[in-house]
């Protein structure tokens, strides 16, 4: 029997955890991070993410979480990119990271 949590709070929770899954794909990719914390930061960030996401689950259809899930955690991850300067915005890029932010939204705004 998985927990039901109140509409509100399991889109709160499901956008968190969908934030969550920057830090584990940043462990991935962090070569220039010792492997132990590597390790570490890849756990967290997994746990969190996925007990998450579960968690929402409970309330939100499966389809629709799942796809508002990866679409926060890609959108999040290119973002965090970004921000380091490890990727670059290019007018394209904004263009197709509006269309996913904009069909997240959508997914939520109709569920």
């Amino acid at each position: 029997m998985s927990l039901v949590l109140p509409p509100a709070l399991a889109w709160a929770v499901l956008i968190c955890s969908g934030a969550f899954e920057t830090m584990w794909a940043y462990a991935l990719a962090a070569g220039h991070l010792r492997m132990r914390r590597r390790i570490v930061l890849f756990l967290v960030g997994t746990t969190i993410s996925m007990g998450g996401l579960a968690l929402a689950l409970g309330t939100i259809p499966v389809g629709t979480g799942y796809a508002v899930w990866v679409g926060i955690g890609a959108i999040t991850t290119l973002a965090f990119a970004i921000h380091r300067r490890e990727e670059s915005l290019t007018w394209i890029r904004a263009v197709f990271a509006a269309i996913l932010l904009t069909g997240v939204v959508g997914l939520q705004a109709v569920s």
